[in-house]
């Protein structure tokens, strides 16, 4: 079994595992649609071979490729500790199948997937928190989509809409009125108090001839 020097470096949780970049031949116990999990002899941790890990082309099922019992050759391209789990990825498509000939010898591939594995999962969590980001109701305004720490509502401190242009246009127009209706019975009077003296100057001549 040929591997990458790099046991000093690993966690000391990871022990008792293959090292990193190791190849060997392993044995197929499980398929699922996903990939399928081979088992090394010599460790009791199974490892996966995710559909992208194991042909150049692309892979639908992993059942197309393998069969449960089949002997295949890996490459041990991932080693996380996740909680108290411990998980092991193995590539298929690093290793000549037939001779067991490592294909990625500088680790090219295999690190470009791992930066490929790490960013696919940062976003789906990115995603997760600003789901329930939104999702969530400030206790101080009641509104979605903040937490109550971030709230910069002050407390008891309400707001009221200010009245549009087009709000204020009839209030405007009913005072136009208004003012017009008022200059016109102005003017009325006016014109009834005119006719008033006219009528006096007429009346006196009379008087005074009678």
């Amino acid at each position: 079994m040929s591997h990458h020097d790099g046991s000093s470096q690993e966690p000391a949780g990871l022990d008792g595992l293959p090292p990193l970049y190791s190849i060997a031949k392993g044995e197929v116990v499980s398929i699922q649609t996903y990939g399928a999990f081979v088992r090394l002899p010599g460790y009791r941790k199974e490892g996966l071979v995710h559909v992208s890990e194991m042909s150049a082309s692309r892979v639908e099922n992993a059942s197309e490729i393998v069969d449960v019992g089949e002997h295949v050759w890996i490459k041990v391209i991932g080693r996380e500790i996740q909680g108290e789990k411990v998980k092991l990825s193995f590539s298929m498509k690093a290793v000549n199948q037939g001779t067991g000939r490592d294909l990625d010898p500088n680790n090219v591939i295999a690190d470009q997937d791992s930066r490929r594995r790490r960013q696919f999962r940062d976003q789906t969590s990115n995603r997760i928190t600003l789901e329930a980001v939104l999702n969530t109701t400030c206790t101080k305004c009641g509104c979605k989509g903040h937490f109550t720490k971030d709230c910069f509502s002050a407390p008891g401190l309400q707001y009221t809409l200010l009245p549009e242009e087009d709000d204020e246009e009839p209030q405007h127009q009913q005072t136009s009125a208004a003012t017009s209706q008022q200059e016109s019975d102005r003017k009325k009077k006016k014109k009834e108090k005119k006719k008033e003296k006219i009528d006096k100057s007429m009346l006196n001549p009379a008087l005074k001839n009678f």
